[in-house]
């Protein structure tokens, strides 16, 4: 996410550092630098120019050239600044009592919107609340049935929450077009039905286009008015940059649209549609997603992602990760057969599970501080987990339980059943007796087996690299709504 963006900010700000004093012609050097990398990240230039400006007013009145630590000043400063770019706070989804809360969503083609519907559809009923999603998109062939296979993948992913789905297939358009007002009656039909059935929420999906034209806009201004929607959702795909963000505004312009979700982030975004769109349209960004994953899509936080654009990390999120895959009962569970040393292979495939759950490993890494900027040349093969779960999935009961019955011919037998090799099953079995036997040392041994331990850890090189990570250089490792006017 953002990575050359990322790597050019921080490289201008880094030029900064260990001067002990600057002048003001190395600030007005290094925002020289930070302009061009905003533009490349196509960022909309009246918003880079009055953030430049912005920021070196900040800077110089802010007495940086008599700074001890000027780099550190400077990096608040743009960080201060990005945060006000993308909005001073979180923008949250509020709820109506009783519902159900209408949210219509709406953008071009090929935005993620089908895809977002059941994401959010799913993030919402994670929340303890009932959903209703309708598929209003009458236009794109088969668009309803995507819908509907979408939303049974939701319902599935949220557990018991309860998840339905409302489409009307002989409403479709066939070669001759959709008939006259036919997303309106469906959107109707589809609100009478939330609020017969008590569902806490209606999602409407609309149609797109492949570009913005005026039959679009007034059918979206048809079912608006027809359904008077709490909040429109305008879903923007983060990869397009300006393209995205003109299209932003000329949405606002005809819906008076109510927040922005973008899109693909995890993908190669260059970052100007997240850093313009809430300056052009004036509406907040309330989600992001994140991942494929029916739990990828985050709520928006102005001042977390600024620091993740500046490489400053992301532990909030990292944690909120870790949070929502830990069973607490689960993780005392484990924590006491860690204490004795007890910890078997069928705990270690449980944690490696869970942790991707989370999501890419190289993504989870780039939220820690200081690590995003690393992990540009770090290549991970998330494969090499399949490899270790297939190895591990071809031991017995017992040589899980017990990997020291592991001997040769049983190396071969796993090598074997997982596709694997006898390097690879010996490499983990031993990295497996090394952890057991430095957490009995550290559990037992008080002050002295812990050094110990961490004495025989350094030794042996510590836990060696089970995650297939490749090409790192050797210092690589350093609530109310709002009146909406109705038209």
């Amino acid at each position: 996410m953002f990575e050359s963006l990322t790597e050019n900010l921080s490289g201008a700000l880094r030029n900064l550092t260990g001067r002990g004093r600057i002048s003001e012609s190395n600030v007005r050097e290094a925002m020289g630098t930070i302009e061009t990398a905003l533009l490349e990240a196509d960022v909309n230039r009246e918003i880079v120019k009055t953030f430049c400006a912005d920021v070196l007013q900040d800077a110089l009145g802010a007495e940086v050239l008599r700074s001890l630590r000027p780099d550190e000043q400077m990096i608040g400063i743009v960080h201060k600044r990005l945060v006000a770019l993308m909005g001073t706070s979180t923008s949250r989804l509020s709820f109506v009592e009783p519902g159900p809360t209408v949210l219509m969503l709406c953008g071009l083609q090929g935005a993620g919107k089908t895809t977002t519907c059941g994401k959010l559809a799913a993030w919402i009923g994670r929340r303890g609340k009932s959903v209703l999603v309708a598929a209003c998109d009458l236009q794109r062939p088969a668009a309803v049935d995507q819908l509907r296979i979408v939303i049974e993948g939701a319902a599935s992913a949220a557990g018991g929450s309860r998840i339905a789905f409302h489409g009307e297939p002989d409403q479709c358009a066939d070669q001759l077009g959709a008939k006259p007002g036919s997303a309106v009656g469906v959107a109707k039909r589809a609100l009478l039905k939330a609020r017969a059935e008590r569902f806490d929420v209606l999602i409407i999906d609309t149609a797109g286009r492949l570009h913005i034209d005026d039959a679009l806009m007034r059918e979206l201004e048809s079912v608006d008015s027809a359904i008077e929607a709490h909040e429109i959702l305008l879903v923007v795909d983060s990869m397009t940059g300006q393209d995205a963000v003109n299209s932003a505004k000329a949405f606002h312009q005809r819906l008076n649209i109510d927040g922005v979700i973008l899109t693909k982030l995890d993908s190669d975004t260059r970052g100007g549609a997240a850093l313009s769109v809430r300056q052009v349209t004036g509406a907040p960004i309330k989600f992001v997603g994140v991942s494929e994953h029916w739990d990828g899509l985050d709520e928006f936080d102005p001042e977390r992602m600024a620091g993740r654009i500046l490489g400053m990390g992301d532990v909030v999120s990292l944690v909120e990760k870790v949070q929502g895959q830990v069973d607490e009962k689960e993780a005392e569970k484990l924590a006491e057969k860690m204490s004795r040393g007890q910890l078997d292979m069928d705990d270690f495939l449980s944690q490696l599970k869970s942790i991707r759950r989370m999501g890419p490993l190289k993504q989870i890494l780039g939220l820690l501080p200081g690590v995003g900027s690393m992990m540009k040349d770090i290549d991970i093969d998330e494969k090499q987990f399949d490899r270790i779960e297939g190895m591990i999935r071809s031991m017995t009961k017992k040589e899980r339980g017990t990997p020291t019955l592991i001997d040769r011919s049983r190396v071969k037998r796993i090598a074997a059943g997982s596709g694997t090799n006898a390097v690879e099953v010996g490499r983990l079995t031993k990295q497996f007796e090394m952890m057991q036997k430095m957490m009995k040392q550290m559990s037992g041994g008080g002050m002295m087996g812990k050094m110990n331990a961490m004495r025989e850890m350094a030794a042996g090189g510590g836990m060696p690299n089970m995650s297939g990570a490749s090409g790192a250089r050797p210092d690589a490792a350093k609530s109310k709504f709002k009146q909406r006017p109705r038209r």
